[in-house]
């Protein structure tokens, strides 16, 4: 049995390869995303760990912003001098690091990342844990000099004695490159600004006597723990100390977000991969198995009984598993290569030759790879298994042709209707978390539930959707259609791989379009002001900004929103940290606001707050309440609640809550604090062209920012949702590439199964033309009906996934039809495409050899 095994999969090699692939795809993303990640991860690790002080003291981190905006908090830079004199403290000193910074060369560019790392500007105090060392020209030696990193001198272009414009939270500066700095370890993308010692604290913090960190050396003989609880003990416990290894630790977790990313991205690629390729790889051993059942029957008349048929076709799967994911993990390796090629195109200089292969990797690729086709070849082997000797030597057939479909009828039934049922359950939910969990229970079932029963369908839907091929197509049309209704079950699951995708597609893309259309609903209806001016990366920018687009020709009212983070403790006891925001007087001038009760005076009056009233009624809140609440730097207040708004905001577009203050009240607590939006109104008889004309002149020396109309907001606000669609379509992509090897390798073994009826066809005068055209127009019909069932069941759950969204703000309902029929007739699209090959071999065959054929 081990040597027909062996020799059955060698003989069908061929036809297995495209399962193979399959395989290969869904190992290979898994596989690419570990190495990645575990390569990045050694990487920061060792990065992290090698340029860490001993010990870190810095400012207590009570809070930490959801968004930026939030001020640099600072510990007193003479607090290095107290710390220096503990026991078993080698050395101390203040560090000055920043990151609310923008950098612009002479030729008015930033010099900053434009892949959303940081531009960090600090002081330079060379270590032996510096993560760079001067490489050429000098160190700063007083206010006016600077360093910049290599790798950002190189792209771009700044040479030692030019000059750079640095705009900081107390004011603008101007500096001259006097030397550059390589990094010793891995960049990690961010640019770095070096200034002088003495006046970085000056300039980043206006004051020298503030610093962002403490960075303390042990002496000799003292470990990094009994250092900082000699540290604590002398400061007390208004900072936060962090060991080496701890601050390390902490890096890495901030990393940790990013890394996850990709690493999810890539998973949920492999995910769509090993469940599209299931499909395939079950069709294939059907269909092969279907094609020997005389090979089996003889197997069983010569004494093997049902255990071991079954465990040959196993055996087989798992053959083809252990080849797929060989190859799939050396794809991966490549995978991997390739992505740590990318991230040096966005500054993140990885170094190939340190690529991390974990034991872990090999194992999960053979797992997956393995695991993926044993169980995809269960249900064939178990077919396999009942075929009795006479049926095989009579040639019956075990494809299910007349097997009775009444089993998959009431397993789609009720798996249905209880999908049906959760579906139901979310329209009709009141909260979002309970909706979103139901919305996922139905999605799985019914999507299980249109497999099982997707046979059942088959010869309703093909005959509508193959209706008119008799009278377009005659004969051959007529044909096509009855190949395609002529075994349902082959049919369905080779649909079923293309519906997959396309119901992913069609749900995402009514989601993304809702979306869309509520932020759009929710812009036209709040914003008021005639521009709005905002930061590319949506960071704070300073002070000097909101003097000079007063200060421009035909400007009327300007308004500043500052963002903070804060911890409000409500009545019910819950603490609750969000980001609120300060704006100045004429609020109501830019900004449409719906109060329940009290209006914007109250809101913005010293001392007091606003919130959305819905929150408030949640947490036992109204107007009048007392709330204590706590800002950075462990500054405390007691604000009053002034107003309570009907703001009914998108989440994502507000924040938890939808607290927001006055200025003054933000300044007191949160100093430091910069501006991250200014509205902007046009002066009574100003021209809104010419205004923006003028604010986009006056603000030339600010690069970073950009000047936006309401439509220019509402297509910022489509391209953050383009991102999620995107990545739909890549999933789609995939889906689709796998879906289109499994009608090739349908549409070829069928081909093969019928070369005798084939043969007679060409005999009695069926021109090679017209057999291409048949197996064509059969793809086609299959691909389309694929497409029907992904795209029916899509819309269901789009329009299901915007009754969650409506719990969470977003209230329009819109279904992109274009996006539906373009996919509708991409799917045909993919039908020809996918039967190029078998068709061209169908066509070449022998007449007479295929007659012959057994």
């Amino acid at each position: 049995m081990l040597k027909a095994t062996l020799r059955s999969f060698l003989a069908h090699k061929g036809r297995l390869a495209l399962s193979a692939l399959a395989v290969v795809l869904s190992v290979a993303f898994v596989s690419g995303s570990l190495i990645f990640s575990d390569t990045v991860t050694r990487t920061f690790d060792r990065l992290f760990a090698s340029t860490a002080a001993d010990v870190t003291v810095g400012p207590k981190q009570d809070l930490r912003s959801p968004v930026p905006g939030g001020g640099v908090q600072t510990v007193p830079a003479d607090l290095a001098g107290r710390v220096a004199k503990v026991p078993g403290v080698a050395s101390a000193h203040a560090d000055v690091s920043v990151q609310n910074i923008t950098v612009i060369d002479s030729r008015n560019r930033s010099v900053g990342p434009t892949t959303g790392a940081p531009t960090i500007a600090t002081s330079w105090y060379l270590t032996d844990r510096s993560p760079v060392e001067l490489t050429s020209g000098h160190a700063p030696r007083g206010a006016g000099e600077a360093l910049l990193d290599a790798d950002t001198a190189d792209k771009k272009h700044v040479r030692i004695g030019d000059p750079l414009t640095v705009q900081a939270q107390p004011g603008t500066f101007r500096v001259r490159v006097v030397g550059i700095a390589t990094f010793r370890t891995t960049n990690p993308g961010a640019a770095l600004v070096f200034l002088h010692q003495a006046t970085a604290g000056k300039q980043l913090l206006g004051s020298a006597a503030k610093a962002t960190a403490i960075s303390v050396e042990a002496a000799p003989g003292v470990t990094d723990p009994v250092l900082k609880d000699r540290v604590a003990a002398a400061i007390g416990s208004g900072y936060d100390l962090k060991t080496a290894a701890e601050q390390a630790k902490s890096a890495a977790a901030n990393l940790g977000g990013f890394l996850d990313v990709i690493k999810y991205v890539m998973l949920g690629f492999a995910g769509i991969a090993v469940l599209v390729g299931i499909f395939l790889i079950v069709n294939t051993f059907s269909m092969l198995i279907a094609q020997r059942t005389r090979e089996l029957g003889l197997l069983r008349a010569l004494g093997a009984d049902r255990r071991q048929v079954r465990r040959s076709v196993l055996l087989e799967a798992l053959l083809l598993g252990v080849v797929g994911s060989t190859l799939g993990l050396a794809a991966g390796i490549g995978m991997a290569y390739g992505l740590i090629r990318l991230m040096s195109l966005f500054g993140m200089n990885l170094k190939a030759t340190e690529m991390v292969i974990g034991w872990s990797t090999p194992v999960a690729a053979y797992v997956v790879g393995v695991g993926v086709t044993f169980v995809a070849a269960y249900l064939p082997a178990r077919r396999a298994a009942a075929v009795s000797p006479m049926a095989a030597l009579s040639d019956a057939e075990i494809a299910g042709i007349d097997k009775p479909l009444t089993g998959r009828a009431v397993a789609g039934a009720v798996m249905g209707m209880a999908g049906a049922a959760a579906l139901a359950g979310c329209v009709a939910a009141t909260k979002a978390a309970p909706a979103a969990a139901l919305l996922g229970l139905g999605v799985v079932l019914t999507l299980i539930a249109t497999v099982i029963a997707g046979p059942l369908l088959v010869r309703p839907v093909i005959r509508v959707l193959g209706g008119a091929f008799p009278a377009l197509f005659g004969s051959v049309g007529r044909m096509s259609q009855r190949n395609a209704l002529r075994n349902p079950r082959r049919t369905g699951a080779t649909a079923a791989a293309l519906m997959v995708g396309l119901a992913l597609v069609g749900g995402m893309s009514v989601a993304s379009a809702s979306m869309s259309a509520s932020f759009d609903r929710q812009i036209d209806r709040t914003l008021g002001s005639d521009f709005i001016v905002q930061s590319t990366n949506f960071t704070p920018f300073s002070d000097d900004v909101r003097r000079t687009v007063r200060g421009t020709e035909g400007v009327g009212l300007v308004v500043a929103q500052r963002i903070t983070p804060l911890a409000v403790r409500m009545p019910d006891g819950r603490r609750v940290q969000t980001a609120a925001s300060g704006y100045g007087p004429g609020l109501d001038d830019v900004v449409h606001l719906t109060y329940a009760r009290g209006g914007t005076g109250a809101a913005l009056a010293d001392g007091r707050l606003a919130m959305d009233a819905g929150f408030a009624r949640d947490h036992g809140a109204r107007i009048g309440t007392v709330l204590p609440v706590e800002f950075p730097g462990g500054r405390e207040a007691r604000i009053t609640v002034g107003a309570l708004t009907n703001l009914d905001s998108p989440e994502g577009f507000g924040t938890q809550g939808g607290i927001f203050l006055g200025l003054r009240t933000v300044d007191r607590y949160v100093p430091g604090a910069q501006d991250s939006v200014l509205f902007v109104n046009a002066a009574p008889g100003t021209d809104a062209a010419k205004l923006r004309s003028s604010l986009e002149s006056a603000l030339k020396p600010y690069p970073q920012l950009q000047v936006r109309d309401q439509a220019d907001y509402k297509k910022l606000v489509h391209d953050q949702i383009s991102v999620l669609l995107f990545l739909v379509y890549a999933l789609l992509g995939l889906a689709i590439v796998i879906a289109v090897l499994g009608v090739v390798n349908t549409l070829a073994l069928s081909v093969v199964e019928r070369t005798r009826e084939i043969g007679l066809l060409r005999a009695i005068g069926l021109s090679r033309r017209q057999l291409r055209r048949m197996i064509r127009l059969e793809s086609v019909v299959i691909a389309v009906f694929g497409a029907v069932l992904g795209l029916a069941l899509g819309l269901v759950w789009g329009v299901c996934g915007q009754q969650v969204l409506a719990l969470r703000g977003l209230k329009e309902l819109q279904v992109p039809w274009g996006t539906i029929v373009a996919v509708m007739i991409g799917s045909a699209v993919v039908g020809v495409v996918a039967a190029l090959l078998p068709a061209l071999r169908a066509s070449r065959m022998n007449v007479l050899a295929a007659i012959a054929h057994e």
